[in-house]
C-alpha cells in the first residue's frame, strides 16, 4: 500500500529527528571553518523492538557544510544489531524504510531500509544514497537474525 506524500513526509521527518549522535571523527582539517567528518548515529527501528542500527556517514565541512549548503558524498555503512530482546509492535512490510536523513541543501538523502527474509527469520538493513537526477550505487547491507521461536510477522 502507496503511503500519501504528506504523510511519507511527516513519517520520514520523525524518522530523521529519532537518530542520536554517537561520535564523529575529523577526515580533513580546515583552519577556518568546520573539519569534514564521518559521523556515526545511532536509532531504533521503529517497529521492531530491541534494535537498534548504527549509521556512519560522510559530512561535508567547510563553509558551505556550516551553512548547510554542501552535498556530502554517499559514503554511508550500517550494522544493526539486537540491543534487547526482538518483539514487533505491529504487522511489518516485507520491505520499508525505517531512516532518511538530508545529505545535501535539496534532493539528496541517506535512506535505510528494512527488508524482511522470511525463509531465515531475519531482518536485513540496506543504506544506500539518492538523489532526484542520479544516486549512488554505493551501499551496506547488515542483517540482525530473530530467534525461530518468534516467527516474524509480515503484512
Amino acid at each position: 500500500m502507496k503511503k500519501p506524500f504528506a504523510a511519507l513526509l511527516l513519517s520520514s521527518l520523525a524518522l530523521a529527528a529519532s537518530a542520536e549522535t554517537v561520535g564523529s571523527v575529523s577526515t580533513t582539517f580546515k583552519l577556518l571553518s568546520p573539519n569534514d567528518k564521518v559521523v556515526v548515529d545511532v536509532f531504533d527501528d521503529p517497529a521492531v523492538n530491541g534494535v537498534a542500527c548504527y549509521l556512519s556517514h560522510a559530512k561535508t565541512g567547510g563553509y558551505a557544510g556550516a551553512l548547510g549548503l554542501a552535498e556530502d558524498t554517499s559514503d554511508a555503512a550500517v550494522a544493526c544489531r539486537q540491543v534487547g530482546p526482538i518483539s514487533f509492535k505491529e504487522k511489518i512490510d516485507k520491505q520499508d524504510e525505517v531512516f532518511k536523513a538530508s545529505a545535501s541543501f535539496l534532493f539528496k538523502h541517506v535512506r535505510v531500509v528494512r527488508m524482511v527474509d522470511v525463509k531465515r527469520n531475519t531482518l536485513v538493513y540496506l543504506v544506500y544514497s539518492d538523489k532526484i537526477i542520479d544516486g549512488s550505487p554505493k551501499n551496506s547491507v547488515t542483517a540482525v537474525p530473530v530467534p525461530a521461536e518468534l516467527p516474524i510477522p509480515v503484512k
